[in-house]
């Protein structure tokens, strides 16, 4: 967590212990907002408490939820959504591009929730925080993630005076479509090249188009205008293939 403390549920915790729980989870999935009553998750909440529900659900249940999808998937563009469910969820950052668009083209093809769940059910958050650990930010080495992630993760995690959606640019575009290092800034900045960078969107043929046994299309688009293309292409019943930077 960014206070420096790791929450963890036992069976032996009081309900004030799990009382503590839950804000953690509010606040590191949500991204350090403010919740009001009529926001929180009572259902979830309460089956945490009476032990029938684990740390890992309630995550689930929050990255799920209306308040999580509506500043976070349907105010934010592809690649701001994924980075910052890695950084809640995961605590971390993305390595790839292909880890980044692999999580874009699961979202467009499966949906939101199917895409939340291939964060949850990883074994990258089983081995990070197991069933009933609450994430936080991994910004100390461990062994087998490269040391560019850390650098990627600050980027992201500007620390817990920063309220996660008051960022609507992405802040690893560039970098890790690239495969280079970011650099340490000031909070203050923001992605401004992102809107300079151009992408290949390659994908399978649309449903209508039945003339050739396997046909792929391919756009070219803005890094700001990704987010309507992949609807686009969407709603044309193609299937995204992979997601290039064009240098």
């Amino acid at each position: 967590m960014a206070d420096g403390y790791t929450y963890e549920l036992w069976p032996t915790s009081s309900p004030e212990d799990v009382q503590a729980i839950i804000r953690a989870v509010y606040k590191q999935v949500l991204g350090n907002p403010h919740v009001m009553e009529s926001e929180r998750l009572t259902t979830a909440e309460s089956q945490l408490k009476d032990g029938s529900s684990s740390v890992r659900e309630f995550v689930r249940a929050v990255a799920k939820s209306d308040f999580y999808k509506a500043r976070y998937f349907e105010t934010c563009g592809p690649y701001r959504s994924t980075e910052l469910n890695f950084q809640h969820i995961l605590g971390g950052a993305p390595e790839s591009q292909a880890e980044a668009s692999e999580h874009i083209r699961r979202c467009a093809e499966e949906g939101f929730d199917a895409d939340i769940d291939s964060y949850v059910d990883s074994d990258e958050y089983q081995e990070a925080f197991g069933e009933n650990v609450v994430p936080f930010s991994r910004e100390k080495s461990e062994a087998g993630r490269k040391q560019v992630v850390y650098n990627r993760n600050f980027a992201v995690n500007r620390g817990p005076a920063q309220v996660s959606s008051a960022v609507k640019d992405s802040q690893l575009v560039y970098e890790v479509a690239t495969n280079s290092a970011n650099k340490i800034t000031d909070s203050k900045a923001t992605a401004g090249s992102v809107t300079e960078k151009r992408f290949k969107i390659k994908t399978t043929g649309a449903k209508f188009d039945r003339r050739r046994r396997v046909s792929f299309d391919e756009y070219i688009v803005d890094a700001t205008k990704m987010t309507p293309q992949i609807q686009r292409i969407q709603r044309s019943g193609a299937k995204i293939v992979s997601i290039t930077e064009i240098k």
